[in-house]
């Protein structure tokens, strides 16, 4: 038999005789389920728990103490008539039960059924009874829904941030709608209009000087049903209000909602835009200025972009280009060493090649497109170094402050870009403090653990903190501060690339950079750099070229470029080195050469390649061989181009490419072709 809830079953008490027994089997019989209580209490006890409906006899509510039933009764939910059949032996009749009003007003919600009965009407009323008790649950569904809506619609009017509030209309003494009354506001009401417990009062006995206005228009919404939006001056408090009203249907109600809010300060401003309109000529003049200047400092950007642009592809190809003659000189130089002549020849044009490298890495550090120089800094000398730089640039308005310790240990980073960093910083800091102020610039080491929040690497590192006294910054305004061309200054006086450049110099160097801030408490900003290694950062020194040949065993090696001269030129290299060399014109053909099985030590591949750079096809590599170590060659800007792969700039000679080599085998990553043949 299928089992109901508790909300449905029917509880029936029926101390004497077999009625109760009688009675659970007839409702069993039609898949109704019941349950038999042996006293009142009992029957008082499982209502708590829920039914649906309760069968009791007469004799046993006759002459037994009801109280705890009828206070149960009595104190049901709003929702909640339980219904009762009342199995009795004289119906329900006055003129032959006098003791059925009794049973009436005990039990309120009753229908008698007189013994002997049919099980079919039984059954008849139990089903009745179940549908009665089922739309007082639905009635309950529909309660609380109202109050969660009610509840919502407090919450909204409490917490919105416009003013609001209802007035009724009354008859007065001035005539019939001569009067309103506020009957409902919420918080914000005193916030814009300026005046508080509004609730219960007439608005001629709040500003009775203006009140004929705001009746007359409010009156006008009741009477047409025509909603309206409009502005106003309250003169009681001086504030200039921005109002929409609407009609509370239905109109008997004689109610109007009103929806405002405080625009004084925009008002204000539209009368100073009035008053500046007067001097339209000479403003005229002044934009015009001002817009030659911006676009002949936007005409300078554009050029120095441009270059930068050029110089970077120049670069790259003018790299292309000495690699191959760079490489070819250190060959042959090594082959005339006896003949004095040619070897100073071959000497005097590595010179040159070695100087016109030198100028590319300074185009490109013209361009800002150089690679950061990582190394290990002394970060509290840095600092101290720029105390003068630091106190002239922010003035003598400020007091300087400098917290550093003497057993910092040493940072990784690159120190100029590292001091432009923090000058820019400081004189960030230095504009939030007109007024003047105090800048603290300290340094620390601390340890960061797994899980941080800014997302960094557990290890150690030094943290960098500039700290002002300025005004500060809001949530919005923090929130957006790092992003690139944002700024809270005037037009003329900031980039907004200061923060997103120190932001992603940290990124760059494995850190993070955080700022705190709130308005009136000052401004935070802390640049976290890791921890180098004492004995001089992560940069590879060069190893002598003789040393390097006898410690390395031959490699096989796949070596990648689109341009036939640099190719051909490194494996040449390559092969004096000892190593054996298979080359592929492109990325693709690269690929295709693992896939049919070529055993190689290692891929060394330019970066800058048709249809797939040298980046991607590293990680191609690493996802076929996982352990195959992949040498970059850019001839563009070194560094953290290819996201950490490892790197050779072009133009290099022998020496370097070995170097290079060294480097990458002795990661640990490599798997030998000699290994694999075992």
């Amino acid at each position: 038999m299928k089992r109901t809830t508790l909300s449905e079953r029917a509880l029936v008490l029926a101390p004497r005789g077999r009625d109760a027994a009688v009675a659970t089997e007839m409702l069993a019989e039609a898949g109704l389920e019941a349950r038999a209580c042996e006293t009142l209490a009992d029957l008082v006890a499982e209502l708590d728990r829920g039914a649906g409906y309760a069968i009791v006899t007469e004799e046993a509510v006759a002459t037994a103490d009801v109280r705890a039933l009828s206070r149960w009764i009595g104190e049901q939910e709003e929702w909640s008539d339980q219904p009762f059949i009342l199995l009795t032996s004289r119906g329900g009749g006055l003129e032959r039960n006098p003791a059925a009003v009794r049973h009436l007003e005990l039990l309120g919600n009753v229908t008698f059924l007189e013994r002997p009965f049919h099980p079919t009407t039984l059954i008849s009323l139990a089903r009745a009874a179940i549908r009665a008790r089922r739309r007082q649950y639905e009635a309950r569904a529909r309660l609380v829904s109202i109050r969660e809506s009610e509840a919502r619609l407090r919450t909204l009017f409490d917490t919105m941030d416009e003013g609001f509030c209802v007035i009724e209309f009354l008859d007065g003494p001035h005539g019939p709608l001569s009067d309103y009354v506020h009957v409902q506001a919420n918080p914000a009401y005193e916030r814009h209009t300026g005046i508080a417990n509004v609730v219960g009062q007439k608005v001629r006995d709040m500003v009775g000087d203006e009140a004929e206005g705001w009746i007359e228009l409010y009156r006008g919404v009741l009477t047409s049903g025509e909603s309206i939006r409009f502005e106003r001056e309250l003169v009681a408090t001086r504030r200039h209000l921005e109002l929409a009203a609407f009609r509370i249907e239905p109109a008997s109600r004689r109610e109007v909602a009103v929806l405002f809010q405080d625009v004084t300060e925009r008002k204000r401003a539209e009368i100073a835009l009035r008053e500046l309109n007067d001097s339209l000529e000479r403003r005229v003049t002044a934009a015009i200025d001002e817009r030659e200047v911006a676009l002949a400092q936007l005409h300078e950007a554009q050029k120095l972009e441009t270059i930068g642009q050029l110089t970077g592809g120049v670069a790259h190809d003018f790299n292309n280009l000495l690699t191959p003659i760079t490489g070819a000189l250190d060959l042959l130089g090594r082959r005339f060493t006896e003949d004095a002549r040619a070897a100073r020849l071959i000497d005097g044009a590595l010179q040159s090649a070695e100087r016109a490298k030198t100028l590319v890495q300074r185009l490109l550090q013209f361009a800002r497109r150089q690679a950061l120089e990582k190394r290990a800094v002394d970060s509290a000398a840095l600092i101290e170094g720029m105390r003068d730089l630091i106190a002239s640039s922010v003035g003598g308005l400020v007091e300087l402050r400098l917290v550093l310790p003497d057993d910092l240990p040493p940072a990784l980073a690159d120190p100029n870009q590292l001091e432009l960093a923090l000058l820019n910083l400081c004189v960030n800091a230095r504009d939030a403090m007109p007024e003047g102020g105090r800048l603290t610039v300290m340094a620390e080491a601390v340890a960061v653990g797994p899980g941080s929040a800014l997302r960094l690497s557990p290890g150690a590192y030094v943290r960098l903190a500039v700290i002002d006294t300025g005004s500060g910054m809001d949530e919005a305004t923090l929130a957006r501060a790092i992003e690139p061309f944002y700024s809270t200054k005037e037009r003329g006086k900031g980039t907004g690339l200061g923060l997103s450049m120190v932001h992603g110099l940290a990124a760059q160097l494995g850190g993070a950079f955080e700022i705190t801030s709130a308005p009136g408490r000052g401004t935070r900003a802390d640049l976290f750099l890791p921890v180098a290694d004492r004995a001089g950062g992560e940069e590879r020194r060069g190893v002598p070229a003789d040393r390097i040949d006898h410690a390395m065993r031959p490699l096989a090696i796949l070596l990648v470029d689109d341009e036939e001269l640099v190719r051909a030129g490194t494996a040449d290299m390559l092969r004096d080195l000892g190593h054996e060399v298979h080359e592929a014109a492109d990325a693709t053909s690269a690929l295709a050469l693992l896939d049919q099985g070529l055993a190689v030590d290692a891929v060394l591949t330019d970066y800058m390649m048709p249809r797939m750079n040298g980046a991607e096809l590293a990680a191609e590599v690493c996802r076929r061989r996982p352990a195959l170590p992949v040498l970059v060659v850019t001839g563009y800007a070194g560094g953290d181009l290819t996201l950490g792969l490892p790197q050779l700039a072009k133009p290099f000679r022998r020496a370097e490419l070995a170097a290079a080599l060294a480097a990458l085998i002795d990661s640990g990553k490599v798997v030998r072709l000699a290994d694999r043949r075992r």
